[in-house]
């Protein structure tokens, strides 16, 4: 059983296996160019993170169970972007050697599997859930209140249990939370219930009475939903089952209007910039940069998912080290762009709190109609994010039940589309049924932790192999790699000690529920690993 655990695969091996899948017409199609890949990358890495994260980083963090979860970054939240993109820039170039190397769907599941062994690899490809099925979850909620508010602002406006899940429509509003701290979920039903009789003003005990006050009551729980977040994962779901040309086709459109309203926002807001927002510049010293830069690598997630789609790629050795590595250059010159803008256009103080700081930064200099169009810019970044972590996720089960890891039903590519298909279903149940009713609260500082344990394997994964196979043919050779890896490694650590303990603490859980799976399903399946 012990050797099992360390058994890797070799990049013959690999190849060999993806080929047999093409060859009994249950692979995928070949149909996307680097251009199309590097445009996947840019459609997955602009999402929630800069329309969201933006604003916890430069303000700082505070829950109402954990207190101050992270110091303000400050207008230093520049230099924690910058930070942010060497670190994903080593980790991309070890993507890149190693894509260029091993060809197959499976991203860093298939290069641990390589290079590390079985048990890492389950332990990655578990892990991988985190970074696309989980931060999917924070997409579609995102997405789903993004476009409430638009609708709201047409005159279209849902009642509000179909905008909020139960969770959030419970949450106290702040001035009850300081008169009465440490309120768990008993109290706040509690609470509900008198509110509900009519003994309390619900008004003044609840920050979403509007919303609770008309919401369904099963056994005492008020019922809530995203409604509009579950909408939009099936419709993304149901596209990335028609094809993966399809899917890539949509995302080239909604990546071009995202970037331009984008690059349209750093235009108008580079005239509201105030030189005196800019200090103090680092509030909180290192440790601020350090917690935003923990934060904002959200915004970086997605130019890994390239890599998944390695088995569809025209000339994968080629055209996968220049999408990942292209993808990445284009969003870091945005991100800092818009960065410096919303810095500059208010202290950062006000954006505590603050859900959409792209949109509050402009409506509080009196250009409320630029506000609107972040709405719609926000809608698209996010419905294209979440289109390709929908194309990510199902391949990393395909290439897992391809491996006897994961039973035959996952790996099943449908004849006429060739998309993994019940894959493709089972993420997208995965994802709707959270993003429909659960809270956003954490997911972004789960997802994170996820993505880095994955980079740094993928940086020793690379060492490993530079070892063990010199000979082995390398489209794409990262440079200084006894530099470039461990920096890459470095650096996604500091990151991660820049998270919070209770999420190092819920990172730990699910790697233990994945293990439990391992043990009793995979460890028992036969296979020829070698």
């Amino acid at each position: 059983m012990l050797q099992r655990f360390f058994a890797t695969k070799s990049i013959e091996q690999i190849r060999a296996n993806c080929e047999e899948s093409e060859q009994t017409g249950h692979g995928l199609r070949r149909a996307l160019s680097a251009w199309d890949l590097m445009l996947l990358g840019v459609g997955a890495i602009i999402g929630a993170g800069i329309l969201s994260a933006l604003g916890t980083g430069l303000a700082g963090g505070f829950d109402i169970n954990f207190g101050v979860t992270r110091p303000a970054a400050g207008p230093a939240l520049i230099v924690s972007f910058i930070l942010t993109a060497i670190a994903c820039a080593f980790t991309g170039l070890c993507y890149a050697e190693l894509a260029s190397m091993i060809p197959a769907s499976g991203s860093a599941y298939t290069y641990a599997y390589a290079t590390l062994g079985e048990l890492m690899a389950w332990i990655i490809g578990w892990d991988l859930l985190l970074e696309y099925a989980v931060s999917n979850v924070a997409i579609a909620i995102s997405w789903g209140s993004y476009a409430a508010s638009l609708l709201e602002s047409m005159g279209l406006r849902l009642p509000g249990w179909l905008t909020l899940d139960s969770r959030t429509m419970l949450q106290p509003a702040s001035d009850y939370v300081t008169a009465h701290p440490g309120l768990g979920l008993s109290a706040q039903l509690s609470l509900f219930e008198q509110a509900h009789a009519g003994t309390i003003d619900g008004a003044k005990v609840f920050a979403h009475w509007d919303a609770l006050s008309g919401a369904p009551v099963i056994f005492g729980v008020p019922l809530g939903m995203n409604v509009l977040a579950m909408v939009i994962t099936i419709i993304i779901t149901a596209l990335c089952i028609v094809g993966v040309r399809e899917s890539v086709r949509a995302n080239s459109i909604l990546v071009a209007i995202k970037v331009v309203l984008l690059l349209g926002v750093v235009a108008v807001g580079a005239f509201y910039v105030k030189p005196e927002n800019f200090h103090p510049f680092m509030p909180n010293g290192w440790r601020g940069v350090q917690a935003g830069a923990a934060i904002i690598f959200f915004a970086f997630i997605g130019f890994d998912a390239v890599s998944t789609t390695a088995e569809e790629c025209k000339q994968p050795e080629k055209d996968l080290p220049r999408g990942i590595l292209g993808s990445l250059v284009i969003c870091t010159v945005i991100y800092i762009a818009v960065c410096a803008v919303i810095a500059g256009m208010l202290r950062y103080g006000e954006y505590s709190g603050v859900a959409d700081p792209i949109a509050h930064a402009f409506s509080a200099v009196g250009l409320g109609w630029v506000a609107g169009v972040v709405s719609v810019a926000a809608i698209i970044a996010l419905a294209s994010a979440l289109l390709v972590y929908q194309v990510a996720q199902p391949r990393i089960f395909m290439v897992m039940s391809r491996d006897r890891l994961l039973p035959p039903w996952f790996g099943v590519v449908n004849p006429k589309t060739r998309t993994p298909v019940n894959s493709t279903l089972l993420t997208g149940v995965l994802v709707l049924l959270p993003a429909g009713f659960m809270n956003i609260d954490e997911i972004v500082e789960l997802a994170n932790i996820g993505t880095l344990f994955a980079f740094v394997l993928v940086c020793l994964g690379v060492m490993v192999l530079r070892v063990r196979r010199p000979d082995a043919v390398r489209k794409f050779r990262a440079p200084v790699i006894w530099a470039t890896a461990p920096l890459g490694i470095g650096f996604c650590l500091w990151l991660a000690l820049g998270l919070p303990t209770h999420t190092w603490e819920r990172f730990w859980i699910w790697l233990a529920v994945g293990l439990v799976f391992y043990f009793l399903y995979g460890a028992r399946t036969p296979r020829n690993a070698q």
